[in-house]
């Protein structure tokens, strides 16, 4: 429990504000197939920034139960993220799962911090299922990739409309433009004020390829992901 308090108060101190479709500038640790994270070297995966305060932050560690059956493919410590999830902290449960991608998917073993399109077929249904069970566990359903991909068949694969439908668009005036993500933050880090799939925010700088990529994943083609170990 005192670890999860300490690592818990590190993660309040870090993070990464940056715009939303850009990639996040995120400083990553050596990583292996075979070497597990301890939770500081995850609270230094992070550890670039001080991320918009979560609305719901104020929820007592002692109050919930962290799941600690995480499974992984590669050895990830993901106590962090359902630690952060379960307490309300999900502006750092956005950077922790933006940050695990670039490692589940083999970027930062290239030397960037942030993924490919056509890296993410690398991502192991194992571990996108444990994170995608985290997400739909601690907002009610109401966040994860499998929530936008429904969000954007709703949208007939239209992306603007997509944007839209889980709040990712704003309006200055008679113009939409896309939510900032820098300085201010415009995104809603609040389960119940935020539109259905708002959460988790993915790049779109260089294009709608990754989040489609990712909507795409195998892992969404059955119900299997929603099984618990």
């Amino acid at each position: 429990m005192m670890r999860l308090l300490t690592f818990l108060g590190a993660c309040l101190l870090s993070g990464s504000t940056v715009n939303a479709f850009a990639p996040p500038a995120c400083r990553f640790i050596p990583f292996s197939s075979t070497t597990d994270l301890s939770m500081s070297d995850v609270a230094t995966m992070a550890d670039s920034g001080k991320p918009p305060a979560s609305a719901d932050s104020d929820t007592n560690i002692a109050d919930v139960e962290i799941p600690t059956n995480l499974p992984s493919d590669v050895g990830m410590d993901y106590v962090p993220l359902a630690t952060m999830l379960a307490t309300g902290q999900l502006a750092e449960a956005d950077q922790f799962t933006r940050d695990a991608l670039v490692v589940l998917a083999g970027s930062k073993e290239k030397g960037r911090d942030f993924v490919y399109f056509t890296e993410v077929k690398r991502i192991p249904s194992k571990d996108l299922a444990t994170i995608e069970r985290l997400w739909n566990k601690f907002s009610g359903g109401k966040f994860g990739y499998s929530v936008q991909k429904k969000k954007y068949r709703q949208s007939k694969e239209d992306f603007e409309v997509f944007c839209q439908k889980i709040g990712w668009n704003t309006k200055d005036g008679d113009v939409e433009r896309k939510k900032r993500w820098f300085g201010a933050s415009e995104f809603i880090y609040d389960v119940k004020k935020a539109p259905e799939g708002h959460l988790p925010l993915t790049s779109a700088l260089r294009g709608t390829s990754l989040i489609k990529q990712l909507l795409n994943h195998p892992v969404w083609d059955n119900e299997d992901w929603k099984i618990e170990p």
